[in-house]
């Protein structure tokens, strides 16, 4: 039982065949995930008989006859900023350490009602905030391509344990990148739905508006058939969308001869050479592919890291408010007075990111810069979903870097915000105008370091993205 290099068809076709059953396959994917674990960190728990529990059911439903279900016995992890019932969910933060949640979030209870085996939960960035998955109170991620650096934020853990092997597909989360870059810094394929695509119950929150929940997998295909599962309305959630979500996968043909492909002028300026020589070739791929590129211009991108990191900091400081000690964090030992016993349970209790980004957005919604500076973002907001829709208006997708460096080692940028935080510089327009984005592998550099292309489409046509992102995969495999 090769447990790395499954797929969601490869297990199903055991399954079926009687090679294993979901209870052998999980069982093995627990022991393989705890032994590998401590190379990079990337769990922070496991649910072993949660995981059995669910394999058990997925065998019950082949020895009546029935159909496993679109994830059956396939081993999944969850980033730990969505929440399980049962199982801790920590949001990679000491106030959260022993918190366990009472319900599970919309996307796991469809996960498992697709017969999916969560295995456990993945280390991630405080509360979701950074981006080389360097600031959990558990201690750094290291990347599984190569353990001196970074697998990238928040999702790392998420991303490591795909490259990794010990789990098929995991969740993550993703407010400005935290899918994309981390896909891209460890070689797997990570998709940012349509915002509203799939549900946010249960998803921790950072920054309300920006916040999505998505797959990431070893291929395009596997990442699709999980967003079909996860996708769809849910009353709990009234962000999320009425839209039908389609059989992605019944798409995913490898034509896509005549689809006409955006280079945005604005993102090419900032490449690393050898970056931008593997999305250049990226871009003669999809061109020998019957593809139809042109340069397009999205003027609004130059505000964009300014325009995020007003709104996600306001979003957060609002959000992390609940954090105070009374209701179901760590409280600090210290504190004679109320006041006290807050100021202390949060100074112990947060990281340096997350106590940087609450005070951010404390002082832009602060009264007198309200207007100055969050008011002024959302204007800016717009201006860049406007500049998506035009360019939706002349082209069927888009094609960009991912980032604009690969992978980068652990400790080298901890200490420069402003640096870590220009590595969202092409994910965060995305975000922003809530479309479909994805990042999928397009080569290595001379280190042996993946670098991924992003393809982005306009709002619900997830469907186009999976398309051309999974005809690019072949070429990619056949080199």
């Amino acid at each position: 039982m090769d447990i790395p290099s499954l797929t969601i068809d490869r297990v199903r076709q055991a399954l079926l065949s009687r090679q294993f059953s979901a209870s052998e396959l999980a069982a093995a994917a627990l022991r393989f995930a705890e032994a590998e674990n401590a190379k990079t960190n990337a769990y922070l728990h496991f649910c072993p008989e949660r995981a059995m529990a669910a394999a058990r059911r997925v065998d019950e439903r082949i020895a009546r006859g029935e159909d496993p279900g679109a994830l059956g016995g396939v081993p999944v992890a969850v980033k730990d900023v969505i929440v399980t019932k049962g199982v801790k969910t920590t949001c990679g933060s000491r106030l959260l350490a022993d918190y366990i949640p009472p319900y599970d979030a919309t996307a796991v209870i469809r996960i498992e009602e697709a017969g999916g085996v969560i295995l456990g939960k993945t280390n991630c960035d405080e509360f979701a905030m950074g981006s080389s998955n360097e600031n959990s109170a558990f201690g750094p991620v290291r990347n599984p391509v190569a353990p001196d650096r970074v697998p990238g934020g928040s999702s790392g853990g998420s991303a490591a344990v795909v490259a990794q092997g010990t789990a098929v597909v995991s969740l993550g989360s993703d407010t400005g990148g935290s899918i994309r870059q981390p896909a891209s810094f460890c070689g797997v394929v990570g998709v940012t739905p349509t915002y509203g695509r799939v549900s946010r119950y249960g998803l921790t929150a950072f920054a309300s508006s920006l916040d999505h929940i998505g797959p990431l997998a070893r291929s395009v295909k596997d990442a699709a058939t999980v967003l079909a599962v996860i996708g769809g309305r849910d009353p709990r959630d009234s962000t999320s969308a009425e839209a039908p979500v389609p059989d992605y996968s019944a798409h995913l043909t490898g034509d896509v001869k005549g689809l006409k492909l955006g280079l945005p002028v604005e993102y090419l300026r900032h490449l690393t050479s050898e970056t931008g020589d593997l999305i250049s070739r990226g871009v003669d791929q999809l061109k020998a592919l019957g593809c139809e590129v042109r340069e397009i211009s999205l003027p609004a991108t130059e505000y964009a890291i300014a325009c995020y990191y007003i709104i996600a900091t306001a979003e957060a400081s609002s959000n992390l408010a609940r954090y105070d000690g009374v209701r179901y964090t760590f409280r600090s030992a210290t504190g004679d007075t109320l006041a006290d016993m807050y100021r202390n349970t949060r100074g112990e209790g947060f990281g340096a990111e997350c106590k940087r980004r609450i005070m951010l957005g404390t002082y832009v919604l602060s009264a007198g810069y309200y207007s100055a500076y969050y008011l002024k973002a959302q204007k800016v907001r717009t201006l860049i979903a406007r500049d998506f829709a035009n360019a939706f208006q002349e082209v069927d997708a888009i094609v960009a870097p991912v980032s604009p460096f690969p992978a980068f080692k652990l400790g080298e940028k901890v200490d420069d915000p402003l640096a870590m935080y220009l590595s969202d510089i092409f994910t965060i327009t995305g975000s922003l105008a809530g479309i479909p984005c994805m990042s999928v592998p397009c080569g290595k550099t001379a280190e042996g370091l993946p670098v991924g292309m992003q393809v982005l489409t306009k709002h619900f046509d997830e469907t186009t993205m999976f398309r051309l992102a999974d005809a690019f995969e072949n070429v990619q495999k056949k080199q």
